[in-house]
């Protein structure tokens, strides 16, 4: 199920209803900003899809009717998830949107999740602010390389996050781990040694505290 935390509640999301023009969808879009926003049916319960600005100016640029309905320009009528979705499902489904639209269990508007609280939820769970170093290492595509590495590493110190970047068929893959914050240069330079002696290489070191 969906992190409630996540959840921009319907309360709190400027929508549009379904029998907006396209002249007063651009007034709102210009006045907040946005990139684009829900538009609900009348009943204001049911996601009929978003509208997005660039369509808008699209649309008026080549002389369009302005004050033609803006269900003329819907766009993503199919993209939501449900409160009930998985977060896999949520991520792989909102990659290319600014957001996604949740529906309830009655397949209501709900609310929607953006793309910053996915990526806020995603750096608070690997410790970006909490870390002190992340170690790229290249480990082999075998059984018990990942373990090796990991058993060098904890040698001195806990992991407090693991990620893979690469490929699922590549044969060797670069394994992220985040160092807690009581790791110093001193430390860092023991577990790098150790790393190196184990057979594994250490492409970079990402130093969290200098990150921005």
């Amino acid at each position: 199920m969906i992190f409630g935390s996540l959840i921009k509640k319907k309360d709190k999301v400027i929508t549009l209803p379904e029998t907006a023009s396209l002249e007063e969808a651009l007034s709102v879009l210009e006045d907040t900003g946005y990139r684009c926003v829900p538009v609900l049916d009348e009943t204001g319960e049911i996601f009929r899809g978003n509208i997005y600005r660039m369509h808008l100016y699209r649309h008026k640029s080549r002389g369009g009717d302005m004050s033609l309905p803006v269900t003329e320009l819907l766009k993503n009528a199919t993209k939501f998830v449900s409160i009930k979705s998985q977060f896999f499902a949520v991520f792989f489904t909102m990659r290319d949107l600014p957001y996604i639209a949740v529906l309830d269990e009655d397949h209501k508007f709900y609310g929607i999740i953006t793309h910053n609280a996915m990526l806020e939820m995603l750096a608070e769970g690997w410790n970006v602010n909490h870390g002190s170093y992340v170690l790229t290492v290249c480990v082999p595509d075998h059984r018990g390389s990942l373990l090796t590495a990991s058993k060098a590493i904890t040698h001195y110190c806990q992991i407090v996050n693991v990620l893979s970047l690469d490929p699922e068929h590549s044969d060797i893959k670069r394994i992220l781990f985040t160092l807690p914050t009581d790791v110093d240069q001193k430390k860092l330079n023991k577990i790098v040694k150790r790393l190196t002696r184990a057979g594994f290489e250490v492409t970079e070191i990402q130093d969290l505290r200098t990150r921005f």
